[in-house]
């Protein structure tokens, strides 16, 4: 058991060093923590929301609800640090969404170790961590969209970006495993990383040619 904790945990934090490094200009400790936080309590207002979906005779409709409660959530999460001073380029908000997602794929790792065990907590641990934090990359750059003078309809088509990456995903997951099933799978997180690398070389880019003042 505490072996499944400590490798979600050395997950997160692993992904957490490899999205956060490629930050030009690095964000303080103190805000990455406090948003992180949020990304946990944001696991735990989707899981109290997801509790209720049970009733509900439609699986379509079930995964459709649980992948626009958990993206909300981390998106009102990640949201929480744009009104500070060190949001102040584009690469934050792939930061800051990022940095919430992971704070909620840790809690519901825990949660998934002590309610399943430490074997299944391991796979799961595997395969979504990466996931969440690839869920939230559109939402991340929308909310960096701020600072390229977009609107709300911008933050609004991330977020919906967002909720449909996690539906197909949470769909590819259904139903008894097979090859093509596994493969459909990897195709599409490597389409989702494919998205995510291509949100941080426009903003690296933009980093670049908009140099700050020493």
């Amino acid at each position: 058991m505490s072996l499944a904790l400590a490798l979600s945990a050395g997950l997160t934090f692993l992904w957490l060093w490899f999205f956060v490094r490629r930050d030009r200009h690095p964000e303080p400790a103190w805000l990455l923590a406090r948003t992180f936080g949020w990304g946990l309590l944001a696991w735990a207002v989707s899981a109290a929301f997801e509790g209720s979906f049970d009733r509900l005779a439609l699986p379509l409709l079930v995964m459709l609800l649980s992948a626009v409660v958990e993206e909300g959530s981390k998106f009102l999460a990640a949201s929480t640090a744009i009104s500070e001073h060190a949001f102040d380029e584009p690469m934050d908000g792939l930061v800051y969404a990022v940095t919430a997602a992971l704070g909620f794929a840790l809690l519901e790792n825990v949660t998934y170790t002590l309610g399943f065990g430490p074997r299944a907590a391991t796979w799961h641990a595997l395969l979504t961590t990466l996931a969440h934090a690839l869920f939230s990359a559109p939402q991340g750059y929308a909310l960096g969209g701020r600072h390229l003078g977009r609107g709300r309809w911008w933050r609004s088509r991330g977020l919906l970006l967002s909720i449909a990456l996690h539906f197909v995903f949470n769909g590819l997951l259904t139903g008894r495993a097979s090859w093509l099933q596994l493969l459909a799978l990897g195709a599409a997180v490597l389409l989702m990383a494919l998205l995510a690398s291509r949100y941080y070389l426009h903003f690296e880019a933009h980093a670049r040619e908009n140099p700050r003042l020493p």
